[in-house]
Formats: structure tokens, sequence, C-alpha cells
């Protein structure tokens, strides 16, 4: 093998390994960005639960003045 391929070989080895190493943190921040929204949504969804059960509460205390 003579240095010129040598070379090459090595740019490539080295330019697989960046490749994998950017992958492998686009996955992670992919992986951070969707728990992320999972916890925004599910905040919002307990938000409009708890809105909905005082709706529901403040009703049975008015039904039961009358």
């Amino acid at each position: 093998m003579s240095k010129v391929e040598r070379v090459t070989s090595v740019k490539n080895e080295l330019l697989d390994i960046f490749m994998s190493i950017n992958v492998a943190e686009h996955e992670k921040r992919s992986r951070s960005a969707a728990q992320r929204n999972l916890r925004a949504r599910r905040g919002i969804e307990l938000h409009q639960e708890f809105k909905q059960l005082e709706r529901d509460i403040a009703e049975l205390a008015d039904d039961e003045k009358h």
C-alpha cells in the first residue's frame, strides 16, 4: 500500500468516525427534543384537566346551593 493510499485510508476512517459522532449527537438531540415536547404536552394536558376539574367542582357547588 502506497503512502498516498494509506493517507487516503486514514482520511476515510476519520471521516467515518466524524460522521458517526455527528449521527450520535443528532440522535441524542432528537431524543431530548422529543422528551421536552412530551413533557410540555403533558403539562398542557394536566393544566386543561385541572381547569375542567375546577369547572366541574364549581358546577357541583352551584347545584348544591339550589
